[in-house]
């Protein structure tokens, strides 16, 4: 039996799946942070904090039912076959579906997305905290946050929730450069500064969607694999993760590199390469590419993005080694590119393994600490999930 899929149902629905996640954000907030001193809001973050903190089962369920309704309406839109050819999120076998007719709401979606999402709290990662503090070191205690370290400053308010209080700074130089107008702007007031932070994180992930489009010569099905996952979403607009600034940045290289203007394309990836260094492993594809235009040659950018894909993915490997675990987030490296790619199968693989890798904060939510036995089940379910891809994908070639 086919299943049919209305594109504007679907998107509302998508839409009642992010405000869930913007208000359930909100029960993650520290316990020993205060957003701010209105007695109104501390009324109401003590009432969500009373959900996160102290009613945990019902706070792992609540986050399990809104990953699962923002799943559900991902997968929807490739379950319809070929009849529905004027749905254009709907890939076919061997690739995307050419549309009869496309659908104008995409973007409007998105940016609909951003307005929901963008000021929700950093409900599952407190790097956000570690980019603000960071930065601070240099604008209000003028000292090198490359030597120093948060708890060089034991009277500082923030050590009072934050994690990672014992590490130098690990990123590239541009990202300094990038945080330090804004924790200027935000006038050593968290508050705003969190805002300023988020606020770039949003740049990013628009202009992510932005160059993730124009490589994919305005494919809106390529733009809707990549802007609608839950995985880029959670990452980006909630917890505020910088690494889709860098993986923009080197999209930006490569939108470049196709306009043929070299020295620029360069640029860009130099510039992500200095956001986290993850990029460096771009510089194998830049040189071939830079050299077969040089020669005259035509690029096969199919090639390139199964090129990158690959490298990223070692990148991401790489990650893992230096911090013995995987981050959900190390997988936004590889996710432009498998977007790019556009193929059916992979689809799926990628979208099941995201699944896994958002999962892997239920036992956080419900123990409320990352050791045992969180680690153990973290890494079941991210086996079971690759598992998973790959019976669904074998299972859907030999029955298509």
């Amino acid at each position: 039996m086919t299943f049919r899929v209305n594109i504007v149902k679907a998107g509302w629905l998508w839409l009642i799946g992010g405000l869930a996640l913007f208000f359930y954000s909100f029960t993650q907030i520290d316990l020993g942070l205060t957003l701010t001193r209105a007695s109104w809001w501390q009324t109401v973050q003590r009432a969500f904090q009373q959900i996160g903190y102290f009613q945990r089962p019902l706070s792992t369920i609540l986050y399990l039912l809104i990953l699962g309704f923002l799943f559900v309406f991902y997968f929807l839109l490739i379950r319809s076959r070929g009849e529905y050819s004027s749905c254009p999120l709907v890939p076919r076998k061997g690739g995307w579906a050419t549309a009869g007719a496309e659908w104008l709401g995409i973007w409007p979606l998105i940016f609909l997305t951003v307005a929901i999402l963008g000021l929700a709290y950093n409900a599952f990662s407190y790097d956000l905290f570690n980019y603000i503090f960071d930065a601070k070191i240099v604008t209000f205690y003028h000292q090198n946050p490359f030597q120093h370290k948060a708890l060089d400053y034991p009277a500082d308010p923030m050590l009072g929730f934050m994690h990672w209080t014992h590490r130098t700074f690990p990123y590239g130089p541009i990202w300094l450069l990038v945080s330090l107008p804004i924790s200027l702007l935000g006038f050593g007031k968290l508050l705003p500064t969190m805002i300023l932070f988020k606020a770039l994180a949003v740049a990013s992930y628009l202009g992510a969607c932005w160059l993730v489009w124009k490589l994919a010569a305005a494919d809106k099905k390529v733009l809707a694999f990549f802007a609608f996952s839950p995985l880029v979403v959670v990452e980006t607009l909630v917890s505020g993760h910088h690494d889709l600034l860098m993986m923009a940045l080197a999209l930006a290289g490569f939108y470049c590199l196709q306009k043929k203007r070299l020295w620029l394309a360069w640029l860009m990836l130099g510039l992500s390469i200095g956001i986290k260094f993850a990029t460096g492993f771009l510089v194998p594809v830049f040189l071939w590419v830079s050299w077969r235009q040089y020669r005259g040659k035509k690029v096969a950018w199919s090639q390139v993005w199964w090129l990158s894909f690959g490298l990223m993915v070692m990148a991401m490997l790489m990650a893992v080694y230096r911090a013995e675990h995987l981050m959900p987030w190390y997988f936004l490296y590889a996710f432009p590119f498998a977007a790019l790619l556009a193929k059916n199968w992979l689809f799926w693989l990628v979208g099941i393994f995201s699944l896994g890798l958002l999962l892997t904060y239920a036992p956080f939510l419900y123990y409320g600490h990352w050791d045992p036995p969180v680690s153990a089940i973290n890494n079941g379910l991210i086996f079971g999930s690759l598992v998973t891809g790959f019976v669904t994908l074998t299972f859907g070639k030999n029955k298509g």
